[in-house]
């Protein structure tokens, strides 16, 4: 009978609680925060042939490019042969700490010509990891943001009317799940976020804002570098002083409708996707890759014509043949023995 009125009691009471406990608020449905899991990155990127063709013509030059920096470094530009085997440490090692001042386009000395030339504007100082260089005044007209380029692609509609449905602008061959989609769409319809603010102007950004300026700093550096593509090691280096978050190539990968990362090579490289055609081919050009690629050229020949000499010394044959029968691409996969950037 006691338990019986007992339960009458919980059933009829308009506490949910029996009446000797404590009654607690029910939890309210809490938003949904605008999050998108990366934790398997690399299941999440398809691979673009024609980009990772681009990231691997640098793992081709790393060699050339060593050579050259260690030529210009001398009073006369040039060394003897041999000398050369002395700086083999040099040319085969990788470094410890890559660089980005190639992918800006700065010259091996810009180090003392920048700082010499222009004290008003740059010098070197001492930090925790090396020396380092910092920028002693600027002008703040130039802390615009690179403008955002319109969609190279259209939707292919026969009337020309404004969409009913948001449109995502993504490479060709690039699917993503309809979750990973809305997360971009949500994204990009977060308001600008600011690039260039200081310390005490970030204060107070919430996560997706963090998230938003991030994404904006490594795109004002991407638009900055000769390619609009560097090393992702380049920018791991700068997480301190950029506030880029700890897992960084995380967020480049969540975000391929503005960056493609690269497998190729020894180091991951970091794409800016705007600035490439669906062929993998750079829509602004700078005279500066013009040259990089005439480099690329020497190289192919120069492969050639050792594997032509190869193919002579195994026929026995001392004339002088033409080479050039097999294609660029037995070319490309030739190794020189060397490793290093």
């Amino acid at each position: 009978m006691a338990l019986d009125l007992a339960l009458a009691s919980l059933i009829l009471s308009p506490n949910p609680y029996p009446p000797n406990l404590p009654s607690f608020p029910l939890p309210l449905k809490t938003p949904t925060p605008l999050t998108c899991s990366a934790t398997k990155n690399k299941q999440m990127v398809r691979r673009d042939p024609s980009l990772d063709n681009q990231a691997s013509k640098q793992n081709r030059l790393r060699f050339v490019q060593k050579l050259k920096t260690l030529i210009l470094s001398k009073p006369r530009h040039f060394i003897p042969l041999s000398l050369l085997h002395r700086c083999r440490s040099y040319l085969s090692s990788p470094p410890p700490l890559v660089h980005l001042a190639p992918d800006l386009g700065l010259p091996p000395d810009f180090r003392s010509r920048l700082c010499n030339s222009h004290p008003d504007r740059f010098r070197t100082v001492d930090t925790s990891y090396g020396r380092a260089l910092e920028l002693v005044s600027f002008d703040p007209s130039l802390a615009v943001p690179i403008p955002v380029k319109q969609p190279r692609r259209t939707s292919g509609l026969i009337v020309d009317r404004p969409l009913k449905f948001k449109h995502l602008s993504l490479r060709r061959g690039v699917n993503l799940k309809r979750k990973h989609r809305q997360f971009l769409i949500r994204f990009g319809d977060l308001p600008e976020a600011p690039v260039y603010a200081t310390e005490e102007g970030l204060e107070g950004l919430s996560a997706e804002m963090e998230e938003k300026r991030a994404c904006g700093v490594v795109r004002e550096v991407l638009g900055m570098t000769v390619e609009r593509r560097t090393l992702v090691d380049h920018l791991t280096h700068f997480r301190k002083e950029f506030r880029l978050p700890n897992r960084l190539r995380g967020m480049l990968v969540r975000h391929p409708d503005m960056f493609y990362v690269s497998i190729k090579g020894q180091r991951d490289s970091v794409f800016l996707v705007e600035d490439y055609d669906d062929h993998g081919v750079l829509l602004v050009r700078d005279e500066l890759l013009e040259l990089k690629e005439g480099l690329v050229e020497l190289v192919r020949e120069g492969k050639r014509m050792r594997r032509e000499r190869r193919r002579r010394a195994a026929a026995g044959d001392l004339g002088f043949g033409g080479g050039g029968s097999e294609s660029d691409s037995e070319d490309e996969n030739e190794e020189d023995g060397f490793v290093g950037e």
